[in-house]
């Protein structure tokens, strides 16, 4: 399975940086670290989520397939930004990693059908580059399955925002593993991500106390209409 590395351009102490961004506006003194740490700490449980953009977040995302990444770019907005493996210039030609479903790998008959699905790919891609044809057309075969890396730049509200849908157990089983390895690497990052990420990344019935999905798993009380 894929795994997050967490970069060092990384914010290493978010909350003490919203504390100072935020005291520069209030006209309060930032050369205090104890009540730059507090301002923070109130504008995070105030909901001021504007100062919550501060924090920035470089990570690289590697192993994960196609298709998660896919949906993991349906989070994209206010000003994060990645750059994704090419399928133009890389070889796949040698072969192409990809990700077995769990369901599919604890059923033999189906893994072996998944993999020589993937064989067969793998095989007319090298066909077709035997006939020289373009690299960036031959990958058009390549499928969703296929493991792929991005380096990604977000921020800490971009990322609340997407535990609170992608946490959710109606969500991809692929994209609530990518959630966790990155919960686990955030707070192995620092101790104030330790605490933001414990804190505030959690499923979105956690924050509204009801189930909004039209599919509830039971962990809240479907919200009353």
């Amino acid at each position: 399975m894929g795994r997050i590395i967490i970069q060092g351009e990384t914010t290493p102490d978010p909350i003490s940086l919203i504390g100072r961004e935020a005291g520069v506006c209030w006209g309060a003194d930032i050369s205090n670290a104890e009540r730059n740490y507090k301002r923070g700490m109130d504008c995070l449980t105030s909901g001021h989520g504007r100062t919550w953009e501060y924090p920035q977040v470089y990570m690289i995302l590697d192993g994960y397939s196609a298709r998660v990444i896919r949906e993991f770019y349906t989070h994209i907005g206010g000003g994060p930004t990645r750059l994704q493996a090419s399928t133009r210039y890389i070889n796949y030609q040698k072969g192409f990693p990809f990700v077995t479903p769990p369901k599919i790998a604890a059923n033999e008959e189906a893994e072996a059908v998944y993999r020589h699905a993937m064989d067969e790919i793998l095989t007319a891609m090298q066909k077709l580059e035997a006939m020289e044809l373009p690299r960036e057309d031959i990958g058009m075969l390549l499928p969703l399955g296929m493991e792929t890396k991005v380096v990604f730049r977000t921020n800490l509200r971009n990322l609340i925002d997407m535990a609170h849908q992608r946490m959710c157990t109606r969500a991809y089983w692929e994209y609530r593993a990518l959630m966790n390895d990155m919960v686990n690497a955030l707070g192995a990052y620092s101790e104030e991500w330790k605490y933001l990420v414990d804190s505030y990344f959690v499923p979105k019935c956690e924050v509204t106390g009801f189930c909004t999905e039209a599919k509830c798993c039971g962990r809240k009380p479907k919200r009353d209409m």
